[in-house]
This record gives structure tokens, sequence and C-alpha cells, in this order.
């Protein structure tokens, strides 16, 4: 197929507007620096990276992508690392320029990536009486973010490493897969896991309750354990069964609770009958989840003739919104 003139520049036009790198912004770059710095704050904090264990630093490289971040992206790299490691942090101006070394007689020139024993050598040759540095920093703009590897130059170990976006979506997708696969592993051992739900049905009538279940089945989709009611019967204990469906994730059951003051007022007469509720009240509960969250709608329908709607607390926390 042959275009007309008008028509392959306007093709060519818009192969380009497409191709064009989208995330050549130095915007991006600084939000992503932010965001990091942030991040090994933290780092430090819960002693995932031990402050002690990582001074002296050494800045191997700071490597901007894009012409615009050549002129800010080292300095702004040294104010990072400086802000979150403090005042022990040196910077190798050799590590990426050529090495020349004489031995035996012969010298020898490199260029290039450095490696372990270079840098430790040449930190060596300039830091004087100083401590020998601990840790090497490679700092690198990279497509939509930066890149940070922090590496123990006595053992080769990394210490930290890390791709860092301004809204940090690829952590929350590491974390969100890594949360899959642990879940996937359980069910393929065939682990039980404990759930708790807290039922608050108000309206027309009221059944309040709490199931304390353990998850279980080939698919994880049953749900048993016992059950305590505070209304319908005003107290009561018992046991409950649910299963959880493919639509939306919707639970459907049924509990079975043994009402507490009339069985021991009929322990101790036998004429006492009925003294608040029915001695067994069994209630379908229908629970239905709102999106991920820990919160749900939930439908009871007893057999005192109670027909209730409310909350469901989706949680093994009375209080979800409380750490």
């Amino acid at each position: 197929m042959l275009l007309s003139r008008p028509a392959a520049l306007l093709v060519l036009a818009l192969a380009l507007a497409l191709g064009r790198p989208a995330w050549a912004d130095p915007a991006t770059t600084r939000d992503a620096m932010d965001r990091l710095e942030e991040t090994l704050e933290l780092r430090l904090q819960d002693g995932r990276i031990p402050r002690d264990a990582v001074a002296p630093i050494l800045l191997v490289q700071a490597q901007p992508r894009y012409a615009a971040s050549e002129a800010w992206f080292p300095t702004r790299s040294i104010e990072l690392l400086e802000a979150v490691f403090g005042t022990g942090l040196r910077l190798c101006a050799a590590c990426n320029a050529p090495r020349v070394y004489t031995q035996s007689g012969r010298m020898v020139m490199q260029t290039g990536p450095v490696g372990l024993d270079e840098v430790a050598e040449l930190d060596a040759q300039s830091r004087g009486d100083a401590p020998a540095a601990r840790t090497a920093v490679w700092l690198d703009e990279v497509p939509g973010g930066v890149s940070i590897r922090i590496v123990d130059l006595a053992t080769g170990r990394v210490v930290f490493a890390q791709n860092i976006d301004p809204t940090l979506s690829e952590q929350a997708n590491s974390a969100r897969m890594a949360t899959l696969t642990e879940e996937l592993e359980r069910r393929n051992r065939g682990d039980g896991l404990t759930q708790a739900f807290v039922d608050v049905a108000v309206l027309p009538g009221q059944h309040i309750s709490l199931d304390w279940t353990d998850q279980w089945g080939r698919e994880n989709r049953n749900l048993s354990g016992v059950t305590l009611t505070l209304v319908d019967p005003v107290v009561g204990i018992g046991a409950s069964h649910h299963r959880a469906t493919r639509l939306f994730h919707t639970m459907v059951g049924a509990q079975a609770v043994v009402s507490l003051p009339t069985a021991l007022v009929s322990a101790v007469s036998a004429d006492a009958g009925e003294l608040i509720d029915p001695l067994v009240t069994v209630a379908g509960v229908v629970r239905v989840p709102f999106g991920r969250s820990n919160y749900g709608g939930v439908l009871t329908v007893s057999t005192n003739g109670t027909v209730g709607i409310g909350i469901s607390l989706l949680n093994v926390s009375l209080l979800p919104v409380i750490p």
C-alpha cells in the first residue's frame, strides 16, 4: 500500500510522537529522588539498612540518563545521600575515569565499569588516614525514575537495591505479587487461615455477632468456627459455617447459637420454658465485601423472625481503622 506525501508525513509525525520517551522528564526524576530519600530514611528507621554497617559510604556513580538531567542529577544525588546517611560520604571521582596500573613491569589501562576490588583500591589511594569505605553506591537515572544499588565492599553483599518511581507503583506491584505468591503457596500446602467477622445488623431487626473461623478446603472457600452473639439471642454461643462464592467473594452461611440465659435457667428448672430467647437459634448470614477493604454489607435472617441489614467487619481486629 502506497501513501501520498502528506499522509506519509502524518504517519511519520505520529510515529515520532508515540515513540518519544514518555518518561524523559526532569520533574519525574526529581519526584523519584524525593521518594528515594524517604524510602532510605524508612529503611534506616526499621533497621533494614543498619547505619553503622554502611558508613563510610563511597559514591561510585551518579549517572543521568537524559541530557536534561546532566546539570543537576549528580549534585542532587550527593545531597540526597548526605541528607540520609550524614557526613560519612565520599565521592570517587576516579571510578569512572580511565585507570592506569603498573604491575610487574607492565602498564595496564582500564576503562568502563569499575569492579569492587578497584573501588576498594581507589579508596585506599585517596582516603589518607580516614577509615576505609564500607559500602559503595551506584545511583542511576532510569526510564520513569531512579535506580540505586548499595554494595558491601568487603563481602560483595547487596545491602539495598531498588528501582524507585514517583508513585512507588513498582513497589506496590511487587508487594501485591509477593502477597499473592505467599497465599498460593499456603493454599497448596493446605494450611488453615484464621478469620474473624464482626456482624452488626441494626435495621429493621438487630443481630450482633462475632465469628472466629478457620478457612479451609481445596480452594480455602470454607469457613468454619465458633460464634458469639450479643443480640438475637441476647447472649449466646454456638457454631458457624460459611462458603465463599466467586460472585464478588460473597460469603453465604449460617449460625447455630445456644441462648446462655435460657440454657442456665433450663438447667435449674425444668418448667422454666423460654426465658428470653429459644434455646437454639439458627441464623442465615450473607456477607458482601466492599471491594478489597475490611468492610462489607451483611444480611441476617434468624428463626426468631428477625431480619437485619448492617455492616460486617472482615478483619481479625475489632477496630480495623486503628493499628
